[in-house]
């Protein structure tokens, strides 16, 4: 089942499905998970990579979309 079936209301990122890593909760509030790394990797098969961090940084991580504003993870290695 993906992110979008089990949590209906939940907003997404257009094109960026498989950056999703799971759902997150704080103070009640839901909200899909990005693995910021991946959104990188999946901008840059159309603009170089300081295209994608501006973008990113701008266009993504920049958009307050209310309550359930998605979240970005940067994963670290173990």
């Amino acid at each position: 089942m993906s992110i979008t079936e089990e949590h209906p209301d939940l907003l997404t990122l257009d094109g960026f499905d498989e950056a999703v890593i799971g759902v997150v909760e704080r103070a009640g509030l839901l909200a899909v998970c990005y693995d910021r790394n991946k959104i990188i990797s999946i901008l840059m098969r159309d603009m170089n990579q300081e295209e994608a961090w501006e973008y990113y940084e701008f266009n993504i991580l920049g958009a307050y979309m209310g309550e359930s504003t998605p979240v970005y993870l940067d994963v670290m290695p173990l």
